[in-house]
């Protein structure tokens, strides 16, 4: 098989929007039902695992970031016979990870961590089970991202994006199916548990088969000294793959503990409308990030260039599709779930396509500074801004309710973009 020349090429960006897009249908299909089938309070439980299940791919520590950076240098030149040693350095740091993540959930359900979360009508052992079923799943979740690193690496976006809808489709179309026949929180986080078991073994199937049918190489084994390279990338990252996702998340856990879990309900549905445009920027930066790795190594001034354009691209579709559906948001909440929403979500949406539009940028900026090798800078900057982040969420959110935690979350993603945009000036 004939190595892929490294370029953002529109098959790429499409096949990543295929990825992060389709399973944005099936959440609009799926969650009025759930909301009617198993009410406000359970899918609130049921948005909080989600929550953590997409927190727990972040604990390779940025083994997984730090692979793909490695994984793209060395292709097509002397040292791509390295690359197995590294992905099975890669693998061995992030299965202990994912092991240490499990056994800290498993404590906390253990000790009541769950009772901080205001229920009324869910039986404590009904979430205590769930949270033991979600920590099965963080190795999972870890070591995929791994894998998947590899695959970003080899540019094999067609097979990641295949299984990424597949899984998407279960994240929300499971729990669906579940509902049918019992509203018990448990089964329906145990079809997430389940869904990542079998994503995890694919992802591992694919990553190999780019390794051994883009080069004759033997099977790796486990190196220090690629540790120590991982680490020192992924080290940095790591600060950013933790204290990142907190920023992200902890919204609607300090809405959960704040107010209520039904709040949490107003609040995500709209969180997750507005969000779900971030899938055009990720479809673009998870293909920048390898391709610019690769081109600074040799043509730095086409990588600027690339990037570039490519930024232009997005914040002007980003404004458009942003503004659009800031106008239209009433009509497409009411329309979605009906009744179930409110004024208050209405305007949790708008404000938050503020915040996302900042957002498309600072991930531009984040995968440029990444691909220079920058990660201690980025994971600085995140440590700095997160006390002050918690101290302006829980200000809002005691004072104005959803509507402040949306406004927090907008300042943040704003003030973040401007920073990583000085950064980056400063670099070069």
């Amino acid at each position: 098989m004939r190595p892929a020349r490294f370029g953002v090429r529109i098959r790429y960006i499409l096949w990543n929007l295929m990825g992060l897009g389709l399973p944005l249908f099936m959440a609009l299909i799926a969650i009025p039902g759930l909301l009617t089938r198993i009410g406000s309070e359970r899918f609130g439980l049921l948005a909080l695992a989600w929550g953590l299940i997409g927190y727990a791919g972040m604990l390779d520590l940025g083994i997984g970031r730090a692979t793909t950076q490695r994984v793209s240098l060395l292709r097509n030149n002397a040292g791509e016979n390295e690359i197995p040693d590294v992905v099975a350095t890669a693998i061995r740091i992030t299965t202990i990870t994912g092991m240490i993540g499990m056994l800290i959930i498993l404590l906390a359900a253990l000790s009541g961590a769950y009772r901080f979360i205001h229920v009324e009508t869910v039986p404590a052992g009904e979430i205590e089970v769930s949270m033991i079923l979600l920590a099965l799943a963080l190795p999972m979740q870890a070591i995929s991202a791994t894998y998947r690193g590899v695959n970003e690496a080899y540019l094999n976006f067609r097979g990641i994006n295949i299984l990424r809808t597949a899984l998407g489709v279960a994240n929300f179309g499971a729990p669906y199916l579940v509902a049918m026949y019992t509203t018990e929180v448990y089964w329906l986080v145990a079809t997430l548990v389940l869904s990542r078991f079998l994503a995890l073994a694919i992802f591992r199937h694919l990553a190999y088969c780019c390794i051994f049918n883009n080069s004759p190489l033997a099977r790796g084994k486990y190196i220090k000294r690629h540790a120590q390279n991982l680490l020192r990338f992924g080290g940095w990252f790591s600060i950013t793959s933790i204290v990142g996702p907190i920023m992200v998340k902890a919204d609607r856990f300090f809405v959960g503990v704040y107010v209520s879990a039904t709040a949490v309900t107003l609040y995500v549905i709209p969180y997750e409308v507005t969000t779900q445009t971030l899938i055009l920027a990720g479809a673009l930066t998870t293909v920048i990030f390898p391709v610019v790795t690769n081109l600074l190594n040799k043509e730095p001034e086409q990588a600027m260039a690339v990037f570039h354009l490519w930024l232009a691209r997005i914040v002007g579709v980003m404004f458009v599709v942003l503004s659009l559906l800031a106008y239209a948001m009433p009509t497409l909440l009411h329309l979605w779930v009906g009744e179930r929403i409110t004024e208050e979500s209405v305007r949790v949406g708008q404000l938050l396509c503020v915040g996302v539009f900042f957002n498309t940028i600072g991930a531009m900026y984040f995968s440029l500074l990444h691909a220079r090798g920058c990660v201690k800078q980025t994971a600085i900057l995140h440590c700095i801004e997160l006390p002050f982040y918690m101290v302006l969420l829980v200000y809002l959110i005691a004072e104005f309710g959803i509507i402040g935690c949306a406004v927090a979350w907008s300042i943040r993603a704003t003030m973040d973009t401007l920073a990583l945009i000085l950064m980056s000036k400063k670099r070069n």
